[in-house]
């Protein structure tokens, strides 16, 4: 599968400006089902192929066990690619139902799945965790922040979780949206419809914030640029200097 120049170079610059991979780090990525995390996994595997730095790549999705959501034809699909790959059923949204207090369902599912990605890391002798989030994603959260917390703040690139014993990575923090939509379409990537079913069908302040983006971009084609050099402090933040 040919990696687009553009999306390597600003994948590459990312791992390179905030340290993100190692000498024989062992990765697992985070795989939802939707097109950012698919195309992630198919960029990495090709710097694992073509980088000077060593790594080792596991992928794994954590099934909600919800009508709406079944990503499970990633198993085989994951199989064909000879990705090593665990696959862990949850029922997050049984557990919201019955322990959920003064949160939302995307914020509980995102917090649970967060703790069972960590707890599979460590069982599998993974040291990095990484994460699909891309430049849109950061814009929104920092939106957000601003608009409902009052605060400055947003995802960042490359910091270690509480513990101290893994480390968490973002490769597509310059990365828009749009080139993994495209992407994804171009090589027929197995998306997983719906792969937030507990909200999906609300809208939501995220939802709000793309759109008033997307407005606005229509006026301001170097929004998104702006927005980048504004939030690189927020980003950096938590940059690790050495291993844990």
């Amino acid at each position: 599968m040919k990696i687009p120049k553009k999306l390597r170079h600003l994948t590459g610059k990312a791992i390179s400006d905030y340290l993100m991979i190692r000498e024989g780090d062992r990765l697992l990525l985070g795989l939802s089902g939707g097109k950012d995390s698919l195309s992630l996994l198919h960029v990495l595997l090709h710097f694992q192929r073509h980088a000077p730095i060593k790594f080792e790549l596991a992928a794994m999705t954590v099934d909600p066990q919800s009508e709406d959501f079944d990503p499970s034809p990633l198993i085989p699909y994951l199989k064909s690619i000879n990705v090593e790959y665990f696959y862990v059923k949850e029922a997050i949204l049984e557990m919201a139902d019955k322990h959920m207090e003064g949160d939302s369902y995307c914020s509980f599912c995102s917090r649970i799945k967060r703790g069972i990605m960590y707890t599979t890391a460590r069982e599998h002798g993974c040291n990095v965790l990484v994460l699909g989030q891309h430049l849109d994603d950061l814009a929104e959260s920092f939106m957000m922040s601003a608009f409902h917390g009052g605060k400055l703040k947003t995802m960042k690139a490359h910091y270690t979780n509480d513990k101290g014993d893994l480390r968490v990575i973002r490769p597509f923090v310059y990365v828009r949206e749009k080139m993994l939509t495209r992407f994804a379409q171009d090589n027929d990537l197995p998306v997983i419809a719906e792969n937030c079913p507990a909200c999906f069908s609300k809208p939501t302040q995220r939802e709000h914030m793309k759109r008033l983006l997307a407005g606005e971009e229509k006026y301001n084609q170097a929004l998104f640029g702006s927005l980048l050099s504004t939030m690189k402090p927020l980003i950096k933040k938590g940059l690790p200097k050495s291993n844990p």
